[in-house]
């Protein structure tokens, strides 16, 4: 996939009357790049027209319109649009209660490097996490992580093919995989085009 330039993006006056419409396109876009693993994390798979979202929300946010500023948000957001060789991934790690979630992310440290893919007939596939800056320490861990999945020319065919696909976290306190669903496969097979 392309990286998005300035051309891609609405300005703030254009944006603020197409937000609705795009906002809701964008929502049922992302159903089918939610894979829920286990009942406190999911994943929330990248693409170029989510990342357009982010940025578009930043900059109305932010109320950046000036050229640099622009350029430093397409800077911060484009590394997470996948390549065609990957797939790239919003952790969210989930505990509506707030003394729950702090005691749960004190138990959780380096889950980032558990999290895979497994394409049927082919080795896992782990993620490496946080490449713009380190977000787990011995004491804890973020409740967000950046997440890239790299595959080989195999996993890749056989990924676009119909193999079947689980997801999954393998750490010491939170364990759960989930195989995704034919629709979701579809949709993420796509971001290897």
């Amino acid at each position: 996939m392309q990286a998005l330039t300035r051309d891609d993006l609405y300005t703030l006056e254009a944006y603020a009357a197409a937000r609705t419409e795009f906002r809701t396109r964008v929502m049922e876009h992302k159903r089918l790049r939610a894979v829920p693993v286990g009942p406190h994390a999911t994943l929330y798979f990248e693409d170029r027209h989510t990342i357009q979202y982010q940025i578009q929300e930043m900059l109305r946010a932010e109320r950046i319109f000036e050229p640099d500023g622009i350029a430093e948000e397409l800077a911060a957001y484009n590394p997470l649009i996948p390549d065609g060789h990957n797939l790239k991934a919003t952790l969210m790690i989930e505990y509506p209660d707030e003394a729950e979630r702090r005691e749960q992310l004190a138990r959780l440290g380096g889950i980032e490097h558990r999290v895979w893919i497994e394409v049927a007939g082919q080795p896992r596939t782990f993620a490496i996490a946080d490449e713009d800056l380190e977000r787990s320490d011995q004491d804890k861990t973020s409740a967000v992580h950046f997440l890239r999945f790299e595959f080989d020319e195999a996993s890749r065919g056989a990924f676009k093919g119909g193999a079947a696909v689980r997801v999954g976290i393998d750490h010491d306190a939170y364990a759960h995989a989930v195989e995704l669903a034919e629709a979701v496969r579809e949709t993420l097979a796509r971001d290897f085009d």
